[in-house]
């Protein structure tokens, strides 16, 4: 189940976006559109949370709930604690101020394990799966557009690292639509609440949550002929792009973009990478890689240059930067995050809340 609800006018661009998303769905045989969010260099406060229940896999925490404000995890509970705990100083203080909060993200918390219980009996059975390691995921909020005032809410719902919503899951998925108490109360939630909340907590931790970092930003190369990956790190907020051009145009063939990926300290990383097979090397002085910050107006530029490019060739290791971060010498492939497109939009992945979580998991 997924809502999208704007509290602004939808632009001609957004609408034939979102056209294109369903139709897209429909061929799929999907019946709900595909998360959207505002991005790009306007600021925009985002509060999400995100649930992963893990059935078959002793290992981990049977339910796991976080709450992440533009990108920082700020809550988080599990199945093993009986209360949410705050994760940042600024954020325990201001619910010491008004502690029924953490009241309402302790009972969520604990409603959501029960949802989870219910549900995996349900999918399973409509899978018709009896065993195995099965993954249940939620990832619903709201993002603020700060000189709009524009609220973008979303609630969706994943199995198994893909959209819930597949042929077995329509039974569910009307008993949701015909739930109207439900559906008042997410719309509540992520038109009113959520926004209110999320005004509350920035307003908190500003002097944390409207810094600006800038990123050190490398040139790898697996082997002479792979790709080139530009690979920012160290950078926040997460509202960040970067693209290859060439003689100051931006390049769309041969390149591939990947995805923001979170850091351990809370700063998060991306790489685009470029397919250099066809450049002869009297060209190379032609290409620079660009990195573009929210809230900032200077660009990062990086001039695609040969003895700048780091490898160890044969030998996949990892080096320190400049500045301190930790960076892989081969080509950087993310494979969960935020896809950030140039015409200022990214898509929220569902794969994102699994590697999200899975690294809150690790450093808890």
């Amino acid at each position: 189940m997924e809502y999208e609800v704007l509290g602004g006018q939808e632009t001609k661009e957004t609408k034939k976006q979102k056209q294109r998303e369903d139709e897209e769905h429909e061929a799929s045989g999907a019946t709900l559109p595909s998360v959207s969010c505002s991005s790009g260099r306007t600021l925009t406060h985002s509060l999400h949370f995100l649930y992963t229940g893990v059935f078959g896999d002793q290992k981990w925490p049977e339910f796991v709930g976080v709450a992440m404000v533009d990108g920082a995890e700020v809550i988080y509970c599990d199945s093993n604690i009986s209360r949410a705990e705050p994760k940042q100083d600024w954020m325990t203080k201001a619910l010491e101020h008004d502690p029924k909060h953490m009241d309402w993200f302790t009972e969520e918390c604990h409603a959501g394990h029960r949802s989870f219980n219910a549900m995996m009996k349900t999918l399973m059975e409509s899978f018709d799966q009896t065993g195995g390691v099965h993954i249940y995921q939620r990832m619903f909020g709201c993002e603020l557009d700060d000189e709009t005032e524009e609220v973008n809410g979303y609630n969706q719902f994943g199995y198994d690292g893909e959209d819930f919503m597949k042929p077995q899951a329509l039974i569910t998925k009307h008993k949701w639509d015909t739930d109207k108490a439900a559906l008042a109360h997410i719309k509540s939630l992520l038109t009113q609440l959520c926004p209110e909340w999320l005004k509350m907590f920035v307003n908190s931790g500003k002097s944390s949550l409207l810094r600006t970092e800038l990123p050190s930003v490398s040139l790898l190369q697996k082997t002479p002929s792979s790709p080139v990956s530009c690979h920012a790190t160290g950078f926040y907020p997460h509202r960040a792009v970067m693209f290859w051009r060439k003689d100051g145009e931006e390049l769309y063939e041969d390149v591939d973009q990947g995805e923001i990926l979170p850091n351990h300290d809370e700063t998060f990383q991306m790489r685009v990478d470029l397919d250099i097979s066809s450049v002869t090397p009297e060209d190379w002085r032609r290409y620079d890689c660009v990195f573009q910050l929210s809230g900032v107006k200077e660009d990062v530029v990086t001039r695609l240059d040969k003895a700048e490019i780091r490898t160890n060739w044969g030998n996949i290791g990892i080096r320190k930067d400049e500045g301190g971060q930790q960076i892989l010498n081969s080509t950087i492939s993310g494979k969960a995050g935020i896809r950030h497109n140039r015409g200022g939009k990214h898509t929220c992945s569902l794969f994102h809340l699994i590697f999200c979580t899975c690294v809150l998991l690790l450093l808890c």
